[in-house]
């Protein structure tokens, strides 16, 4: 046995997506997308595309592609075979635990390569329902609020750190009000802050 394969601390089905993965994106096979979603950057080392079709309101094909660890590319295999055939609902509510139970686990610190797939999803259908002038019924149900006080969601942050338009957490705080009542949400919000940075900036 190779000393790569003897450390080797993943499921077998880690082992089986990270080998084969599923439903990759080839340029040969001018895969015509309704709706794409990116997340992630390359200095960070995780960068993911998602592509779908979508229809009668279900995705029915998805393709991907994504520059990262083993953990991101049979994390978004396994999101890709588990979110083909469902309707753009249950696609949107597909999490990032969902997946992980179905790979048979990640290591803890592999967790948030997950959370890349279910976000480049997510993403995608905004893409789809925006490109068609659709409403998003969903958007706020899956808004986690951090600042109970001021109302401030992990989904606001996220957009905010994305555009650049808070590139620190003092800026946050003048853009959102984060913190300025209660303050019990600085040390989660600082937790956030710093993983959306590392996500799209670092």
């Amino acid at each position: 046995m190779s000393n790569f394969m003897a450390q080797w601390v993943y499921s077998p089905v880690v082992k089986d997506h990270f080998m084969n993965p599923r439903n990759t994106w080839s340029e040969e096979e001018h895969f015509e997308a309704d709706g794409v979603g990116e997340v992630g950057s390359l200095a960070c080392g995780d960068q993911m595309q998602v592509l779908i079709k979508v229809e009668n309101d279900r995705v029915a094909d998805l393709r991907w592609l994504t520059y990262g660890c083993a953990s991101a590319i049979a994390s978004t295999s396994m999101m890709s075979e588990l979110a083909i055939g469902m309707t753009l609902e249950e696609a949107y509510f597909l999490s990032p635990e969902r997946i992980t139970e179905a790979l048979g686990g990640l290591p803890e610190h592999k967790f948030h390569c997950s959370v890349l797939g279910d976000k480049a999803l997510r993403a995608a259908i905004d893409d789809y329902l925006k490109k068609n002038g659709k409403p998003n019924p969903w958007q706020s149900q899956v808004a986690k609020v951090i600042c109970e006080c001021k109302q401030v969601t992990d989904i606001q942050v996220e957009e905010l750190v994305k555009s650049k338009e808070a590139t620190t957490l003092e800026e946050l705080e003048k853009l959102t009000g984060y913190g300025t009542v209660c303050g019990k949400c600085k040390p989660q919000m600082a937790l956030l802050f710093d993983q959306l940075q590392h996500l799209y900036h670092v």
